[in-house]
């Protein structure tokens, strides 16, 4: 019992400081990073830094210990701003060329209401970008485009965060699904009915992600012209989601599936836009059709179009994927008495590199000088600077937490008490990985193994326990402090991550209290 206590002790804190005391991601996550160390060091035997002064410490083993740990979290911290500079910039330069003015124009000749257009783009575009590229990518981009729809910065995190989740399952052309595959040997069969059970498992429930990001819009000021627009975009990404998934596999069940979402949803606003005049209640977010002419708001989609088409070439070109995947930076740290530390990055098909490479093409073909673009990369770099101490320190904090045996503790205890509880709390289990990862596929690799291991040991069926981890990392994403904390700086929000935390934690704990009951439901029928 004292090592599961003293395990969630760092995570807890962190947890009042923000909801609680309204502490900023970076004054939470320092304080909570210094209670794992004081509690590694004591509870769990972790390496001090003076080790190499106690009996049969090898000299240096502390110092180096701590050294890893430090490495890891810098290494993980420079792939997140890898993407955030390149996103910021791309915004900053959408902004001062007048494109995203242009984007607004286009999107009112498509509907004139601000609810519609901020559920295609929260809902359908953040997703299709899950799909293509994962890794914090959505929120990067979608948050920002908010904010120019007139969303207020803080409902425009909230609503890139609850927009994706879903689609995060088979985010990255099914690279959670794939990760869980590789890990456990799966067959091709496995795979197809993993992918589909994990897909079943957002179809039961995805309408509540889709009401909190409903209500969410309500909140900030633009109401829906009806409910049935709002289920009408969950149902039409989430059943082809599983017909891709059963079908096809996870590479598709997002992308594709967003993709017949986002067009099916332009057509409808197409065929029953909304004028004031017949609107009625929802009139108030009704705004007048934009005079910008078609080639202007299409040459202000150049860097997403670019960048889609980068994802997918980069990804599904045989021959070409393989080369570029083969690019790799990485390094390993062997410490002794520790676990290897290590970090690895394919720097050529890493969705920051991608982002610059959108921006520069973009930029060429809407006709800016490339020197044009020094002044948004800056403005970037300044505003990263804060946003480097929070990403930084929560990612010290995970690193140590499974470095020092603390992930551990929390899943044998788990194992322990629950016995025949456990599918319940099954989803939980892959939200705390995403949590404290940062990521539903190293969340995936974290725990997959432990879930197969409980399934046999209880004489449930492994798959129905991966689908439920697989479900679970998915909506944890929401709750992720390096999400947060990403989010937050592409909107100018840095300081302010508590107060986003607070609005996707209920609808995280409900989405995952459902989840466990459905999925106990259908394991012990």
């Amino acid at each position: 019992m004292m090592l599961t206590v003293a395990a969630a002790a760092p995570i807890v804190l962190i947890l009042l400081l923000m909801l609680g005391a309204r502490w900023s991601a970076a004054r939470a996550g320092l304080a909570g990073l210094a209670l794992a160390f004081v509690l590694a060091w004591t509870v769990f035997g972790f390496a001090l830094p003076w080790a190499e002064a106690l009996p049969g410490q090898a000299p240096g083993t502390g110092l180096a210990a701590h050294a890893g740990v430090l490495a890891e979290a810098a290494f993980l911290t420079l792939g997140i701003l890898w993407i955030l500079l390149p996103a910021l910039a791309l915004h900053e330069h959408q902004q001062r060329s007048g494109a995203l003015d242009a984007l607004r124009g286009g999107l009112a000749r498509v509907s004139n209401s601000r609810a519609l257009q901020a559920l295609l783009v929260g809902w359908c575009a953040a997703l299709f970008l899950e799909g293509a590229a994962g890794f914090g990518t959505p929120i990067a981009l979608v948050a920002p485009l908010l904010v120019g729809l007139g969303v207020p910065p803080l409902q425009a995190v909230v609503l890139a965060l609850l927009g994706h989740a879903v689609g995060v399952s088979f985010g990255a052309l099914g690279t959670p699904v794939l990760a869980q595959a590789g890990l456990l040997g799966l067959s091709g069969a496995e795979v197809l009915d993993l992918a589909t059970r994990t897909a079943v498992l957002h179809l039961a429930l995805g309408g509540v992600l889709m009401f909190f990001f409903a209500r969410s819009l309500s909140g900030a000021g633009l109401r829906l012209p009806g409910w049935h627009w709002a289920m009408g975009a969950a149902l039409a990404f989430l059943l082809p989601s599983v017909l891709l998934a059963a079908w096809v596999g996870p590479e598709l069940a997002t992308l594709g599936a967003a993709l017949f979402s986002g067009t099916l949803l332009v057509l409808a606003m197409r065929l029953w836009s909304v004028h004031p005049a017949v609107a009625g209640a929802a009139a108030a977010d009704a705004i007048p059709q934009r005079d910008a002419p078609p080639p202007a708001w299409r040459r202000a989609l150049w860097p997403y179009a670019l960048l889609i088409a980068l994802v997918l070439v980069t990804r599904s070109v045989p021959g070409l994927s393989e080369a570029l995947g083969g690019v790799l930076l990485q390094w390993r740290w062997e410490v002794p008495g520790q676990q290897p530390f290590s970090g690895r990055m394919q720097p050529l098909t890493h969705p920051g590199t991608l982002l610059f490479a959108a921006l520069l093409g973009a930029a060429l073909l809407q006709g800016v000088p490339l020197r044009q673009l020094g002044g948004p990369l800056r403005t970037a770099a300044r505003r990263l600077l804060p946003v480097s101490v929070a990403l930084l320190a929560m990612l010290c904090l995970s690193r140590l937490l499974l470095h020092a045996g603390m992930v551990q503790a929390l899943q044998e205890a788990a194992v322990a008490t629950l016995g025949r509880a456990w599918p319940a709390l099954s989803p939980a289990l892959g939200a705390l990985g995403s949590f404290v990862t940062g990521s539903a596929t190293a969340s995936n690799v974290l725990f997959s193994s432990l879930q197969a291991q409980t399934a046999q040991a209880l004489g449930l069926p492994v798959v129905a326990l991966l689908a439920a981890q697989g479900f679970g990392a998915a909506v944890g994403n929401i709750v992720c402090p390096h999400n947060i904390v990403a989010g937050s700086a592409t909107v100018g929000l840095s300081g302010r991550e508590a107060d986003i935390l607070r609005r996707t934690l209920v609808p995280c704990a409900v989405y995952l209290a459902l989840g466990g009951t459905l999925v106990a439901l259908l394991a012990w029928a």
